[in-house]
This record gives C-alpha cells, structure tokens and sequence, in this order.
C-alpha cells in the first residue's frame, strides 16, 4: 500500500524577533516532531530586526512583514495552498486579543501566549468570535503538555487519591529581584508595564501557570479566594510577588504562591495534591518524576518513559523516548504543537484535543481579575466568576 504524505501545517507568527525569549521557544517546539512550517512573520517593529530575523529563519522577504496587519491581509490574499494555516502570537499581553480576533475573523487558526488578553470582558468577546469562526484556537500552557502532569491528573480522576482535601501549588523565579526595568531590560520592561502587560505582573505572567496547573490536575474548578499581592521594587508598577488562599467546587481548599523576587530560584513550579487516601507531587524541574504517596503504604515514583509500564495511554502518547532520556520544556510544548496540527489536519472545530484553550483563557482572566481585586478589597473573600 503506498504511503500518503502528509503536508506540514503552515505557521506565522507575529513578534519573537531578535532578542524576544518565547518566539524562539515556540519555533523550536513547533519544528521538533517535522508537523509544522514557518512560512512567514512579522517578528518585530523595528523593522532592521525584523528583517533580520526573517533572513535567519530562511523566509522569503516577501512574507516576511512591516506589522500583523499587514501580514493578515496578504497571507489570506495568497492562494489556499500557499498561505498560513495557523498564527502564533507571541507578542506582549496588550496584542494577544486584538490580533487574535483579526486573525480568526480572516480566516486563519490561532496558537496564542498566555494570559489570553488584559482583560476578562475582552477575552469573552474572543470566545464569541471563535464559535462564531468554526476554527482552532490554543493557548501556551507550556506546562500542560508534561506527560506525567497527564498522569497526575488521570490518578486524581480514578480516585487513586480519594476525596481531594488539599492542594499546595507554588511557582517562584528570581529573575526580576532586581529593577531590570529600570535597565531597559526588554522581558522586565514591558512585563512591568500596565500598558503593555495589564493589571497584573506576576500573577499574569506565573500565576496563571500556576492556577491552570491546580485546575488542570485536581479537576476542580477554583471557586473563591483571598489574595495579597506586593511590589518590592521601589517604582516598579506590577505586582512581583503575591499569593492566594483558595477553595474549589469540590469541596478541596489550597494556597497558590507566585513570586519573581525569590532570590536564588529558577523555574520551581510544583504542586502537591492531597486526598483523603494520599498524596502525590510533581516539580517542573523534574518533570519525569511523579511522586505517590499512598496512606499507610510505601511512596511511590512513577517515571516518565516511551513504554513505561504503569502510565496512562495520555502520559505514554506524549513520551518520545525511554525512561532514563530526560525530555522537558521543549518537548512539553512540542505536545502542544502536535496536538494542534493534528487536529487541523482532521478539520476539528473549538479547541486541538489535548491543547489548553479559550475556557483556559477565560479561566486565567477569571483568576487575574479575582486575585486583582481581592488584594485592594476589605472583603476577605470573592467568587471567582464563572466562565465558559
């Protein structure tokens, strides 16, 4: 029987120029399984880098941009077999919306960066534009494509650690203990700005990750909390540290940590889970390790593995190879982009099996907005809104 080729879905992506930290990440992710190909970009307004960074990436000056605007109106002017299929967004939070929206309006599939925009309001009216699109819409939980957080999730769903009672998750980073912004560091100058970033810093940033991370494992759904957030730098304009008491619908309570001042971490988001038959663990450090913790029994390490005996079908799919070959960062967001080119390849509609999407666009919004008010508020707690 022959074999039927299958064409790589066509990418362009708009920011990630010369300098940007994430564009480069998602073109290494998206390039790793050979699904995808960058066809064209508008990687930058300075329009030197831009078109540097085009040449390097080997694209064809023609498509290779002055603004997003103009990308969007002439990819969907080139004939259906030539233009892009999907847009990646990886601009500051400001943009994700309005291009989103413009891109799903021309007709193209979107791959955003998370928060889903500044705002709940404007990030409902996103999710009115996609239904009414028929197309694909995914958002950059990089952490959510881990094949073991697969797994922790499937061991709280069949009750491995009976009645959900606690969750502990926290993600500290050091990177902004000092007044970057005030150097002009380009990823702490717009991160710190309200303009450009929204009302949040480091909740949106990291918080997020760390709230869909407990959402996504627990299967619970963040009900009400009580949040404080803090800047330490003296004119920094965002939150760099915060945390969060919290309760979920399902009966479980939990403490949310975010912070970019903790001197000394890197990337430490972790969670601990904690049921009324035992407990488990994960750190996205080591992200091959699960550690179970059964009530009144040995603990348990479960590790990731290309036919690791005792994963999930869930976790297993997202392995490429052995136990014993770490796999991380880049290859948790490769999952992503595979799931994502699949799905278009079977003219799926919503949201790419298996990809974080607008509910967790709108949930993150629903937390920014929450953790937002409630640290100003004289009530100790508010309802998380309830979203789609």
């Amino acid at each position: 029987m022959a074999v039927v080729s299958q064409q790589r879905i066509r990418l362009g992506m708009i920011g990630g120029g010369e300098g940007a930290f994430i564009g480069a990440v998602h073109r290494h992710a998206a390039a790793l399984d050979g699904q995808t190909e960058l066809v064209c970009g508008a990687f930058s307004r300075d329009a030197d880098n831009n078109q540097r960074t085009g040449a390097s990436l080997g694209l064809a000056p023609e498509r290779v941009y002055d603004s997003w605007q103009q990308l969007l109106e002439q990819e969907a002017a080139l004939p259906a077999q030539q233009r892009m299929q999907l847009l990646v967004i990886v601009t500051p939070n400001q943009l994700h919306v309005p291009i989103s929206i413009a891109a799903l309006q021309a007709g193209f599939h979107v791959f955003s960066e998370k928060p889903a925009g500044v705002t709940l309001s404007e990030t409902e009216r996103l999710y009115d534009v996609l239904v009414a699109s028929g197309l694909l819409y995914g958002l950059a939980h990089t952490y959510l494509g881990y094949p073991m957080v697969w797994q922790a999730r499937e061991l709280v769903s069949r009750g491995e650690l009976g009645v959900l009672r606690k969750v502990y998750v926290e993600y500290p980073q050091g990177w902004l203990t000092d007044n970057l912004e005030a150097q002009q560091a380009k990823q702490a100058s717009w991160r710190t700005d309200p303009a450009q970033a929204g009302s949040s810093g480091c909740m949106a940033d990291i918080g997020t990750h760390a709230f869909g991370l407990a959402e996504f494992i627990s299967g619970q759904r963040i009900t009400k909390l009580c949040a404080e957030l803090a800047t330490h730098i003296t004119g920094r304009r965002l939150d760099d540290d915060g945390a969060a008491l919290f309760k979920t619908d399902g009966g479980a309570s939990g403490v949310l940590i975010a912070s970019q001042i903790c001197a000394g971490e890197e990337n430490a988001l972790k969670i601990r889970l904690y049921g009324s038959k035992g407990g488990l663990e994960w750190q996205q450090m080591e992200p091959n390790t699960l550690v179970l913790r059964p009530h009144g029994a040995p603990v348990q390490l479960l590790r990731a593995g290309k036919g690791q005996a005792g994963l999930t079908d869930e976790a297993l799919k997202r392995c490429r190879l052995p136990a014993g070959h770490p796999e991380g960062y880049l290859e948790a967001m490769a999952n992503l982009y595979r799931d994502f080119a699949t799905a278009i390849r079977r003219a799926e509609q919503g949201t790419p099996a298996g990809v974080p999407g607008i509910s967790a666009g709108l949930r993150g919004m629903a937390f920014i907005e929450t953790v937002t008010q409630s640290s100003t508020s004289s009530e100790k707690w508010l309802d998380v809104p309830v979203t789609a």
